[in-house]
């Protein structure tokens, strides 16, 4: 049996060679960051033995916690039978049965599904269909998307094009296609604004946005949206029928709707899907993320049978959606989603989140008296906390001052791993999570957010 290796040997290894996503590794370097062997239901564990909750769902993917049987067991199966066989000629039988149960519980009118492996790709494929349906629908003059600032949907090219965040997509300008970029509800929020009825705010986003695809209907392929809930923009919840109002307008304009629910699908808002909050069907839908429990790396893009027999014609034609990618309805993956969906059949996990959902918030309408915090947003099971230096005046802390990744690293005193969005503290745990370790997680929060801000 070799021998077990040190923590500071790992971390000095992480060190000289892992460069890692969105951290500046000068400070990275200066760290010694907590190494993570094993995870028991919502809960991390270090090689030191520490057990840190997982208040962010391993990046917003973990739905039933950690180190499941029952997807463990449909990994190991599906290890035993066949790791991986190409789309390309081929299909297996895990792909067809996800593909399937997909279609079943999307949205009505999406029942096409096309595979990839993580959530920036499945947006990118969407906006090669929506893009290319028009070419093939004798429409070649529609190539622009419209997208929404604090948009994020993702780190390939073309998902950056349609994203709205400067501090992450700045520095790529010069390589993305141009967007039309409508303003988010969020946009608008003013001091004027003091006792939180945005009404007026949101009506505004909403004209401008009508105003924006009547200038430019006629070249607009797409337009792509995160429903509901703006993740890496800080969190940032639409208000009640602002989904559906989109989905109106698209559809009077011939304006093809991409919904991202990389981050929102899977139960994270309530139901299964975030569109389904407002009865609304996509043109597209990308998801990911949660898809298979937040075990591997899958991802699919849903589309209607409109959008897919755009696609139908003779070999000559080159009608073909060309894209692809190696691992592309991978069965291993399919296997882990199938066992996902299963145990949200079995363990009645929707039905179990109105009340997790209702303490969730209760316990952020607390936290919003606090001195140091501008503002609390909450759709289902996702929370955010908006920090600043002074309510009253909504002074917020510069952006360097890192006041967020403090309260995150203070979290880590009081048990738990947190992941910030800037000075906005993220709430993003696995749906699976109890009760009681809710509350172990606000009580965290609040006390490392005294510490910092008070």
């Amino acid at each position: 049996m070799s021998k077990p290796i040190s923590t500071a040997t790992l971390q000095a290894y992480d060190r000289d060679h892992i460069w890692h996503p969105f951290t500046q590794m000068r400070e990275w370097e200066a760290s010694e960051p907590p190494v993570i062997v094993r995870g028991e239901g919502c809960w991390l564990v270090d090689s030191e033995g520490i057990r840190l909750l997982d208040g962010v769902g391993s990046l917003w993917t973990n739905v039933h916690g950690h180190a499941v049987p029952e997807i463990n067991a449909a990994i190991k199966d599906q290890l035993d039978r066949i790791e991986h066989s190409t789309l390309l000629g081929l299909t297996n039988e895990k792909a067809a049965l996800l593909a399937k149960r997909l279609a079943d519980l999307a949205p009505t009118g999406l029942t096409r599904v096309f595979y990839s492996d993580n959530g920036s790709t499945a947006v990118e494929i969407g906006i090669k269909m929506a893009f290319q349906y028009w070419q093939h629908r004798g429409r070649p003059e529609k190539q622009r998307f419209i997208s929404f600032k604090n948009a994020y949907h993702g780190d390939t090219l073309g998902a950056v094009s349609v994203g709205g965040i400067d501090t992450f997509h700045a520095v790529f300008r010069p390589l993305l296609f141009r967007t039309i970029q409508a303003p988010s509800p969020y946009c608008y929020r003013c001091e004027s604004c003091v006792e939180r009825d945005h009404t007026r705010c949101d009506l505004q986003c909403l004209q401008e946005l009508e105003r924006l695809m009547e200038a430019h209907a006629g070249e607009t392929a797409g337009l792509v949206i995160e429903p509901l809930v703006q993740g890496a923009g800080g969190m940032i919840v639409q208000p009640p029928g602002f989904l559906k109002r989109v989905r109106e307008l698209c559809s009077r304009h011939e304006i093809l709707m991409v919904a991202d629910e990389v981050a929102v699908g899977f139960g994270r808002t309530g139901t299964m899907f975030a569109c389904q909050q407002e009865a609304v069907t996509p043109d597209i839908m990308a998801l990911s993320k949660g898809i298979t429990g937040g075990y591997l790396p899958l991802a699919a893009t849903l589309a209607t049978e409109e959008v897919y027999g755009a696609f139908l014609g003779e070999y000559r034609e080159l009608k073909t959606f060309f894209h692809g990618h190696t691992f592309t309805g991978n069965p291993l993956g399919c296997a882990a989603a199938l066992a996902s969906l299963d145990l949200f059949e079995s363990t009645q996990l929707l039905e179990s989140l109105p009340q997790k959902i209702a303490y969730l918030g209760s316990r952020l309408t607390e936290l919003s008296h606090r001195p140091h915090v501008g503002d609390v947003r909450q759709s289902g099971m996702i929370g955010g906390i908006e920090l600043v230096r002074d309510k009253d005046s909504r002074d917020p802390y510069a952006w360097e001052e890192r006041v967020g990744v403090q309260v995150c690293l203070e979290a880590r005193k009081h048990g738990l791993f947190l992941r910030p969005l800037g000075n906005t503290i993220v709430v993003f745990p696995p749906l699976v999570i109890s009760l009681d370790e809710l509350a172990f997680l606000m009580d965290g929060i609040e006390q490392s957010i005294r510490s910092v801000c008070d």
